[in-house]
């Protein structure tokens, strides 16, 4: 939807942002690393001229996050959290067609705490999109509109 809006935009997949193995010493959940990686990342983007940026990460929703990006991006960053929702019975369907080895039972029990740890966490302003039997073009167009990035704007 934003390309085809002409909307300048920048995509980060925020698990890859922290995938080392074994973990950095004193940073066993990667976020130290985490946050140097996307600060890098994006001084690359924003030295281009981006000033949107598509961050995907399960918890990056929850407000102890905000910090992270105020230091990668610069402290008057504007967050819109956008949390899509699915009814653990979706979610279960979904991990089952992506999780075909042996870590599928990790996932799955995975996927429950964290539904439960964002239903507590995120806050009244996080925007919540239900996804369960939508088609994925509805839910991008809520998510947008979140944002309010429908409107092209150049890069720079």
């Amino acid at each position: 939807m934003l390309r085809n809006a002409a909307v300048a935009h920048a995509v980060i997949e925020g698990d890859f942002m922290g995938q080392v193995h074994p973990a950095p010493e004193g940073d066993p959940h990667r976020t130290e690393i985490a946050e140097s990686n996307l600060t890098a990342v994006w001084a690359n983007f924003a030295q281009r001229g981006y000033r949107r940026l598509i961050y995907t990460n399960t918890v990056s929703v929850l407000p102890e996050e905000a910090g992270m990006f105020e230091r990668a991006m610069g402290a008057d960053v504007r967050i819109t959290r956008v949390l899509l929702t699915a009814s653990d019975a979706t979610a279960r369907e979904r991990l089952m067609g992506r999780e075909l080895g042996s870590e599928l039972e990790q996932e799955l029990q995975g996927s429950v705490r964290k539904a439960r740890l964002l239903d507590r966490r995120a806050t009244a302003e996080t925007v919540r999109v239900a996804t369960d039997g939508r088609p994925v073009a509805d839910i991008a167009r809520e998510v947008v509109t979140a944002t309010g990035w429908a409107e092209p704007h150049s890069a720079r």
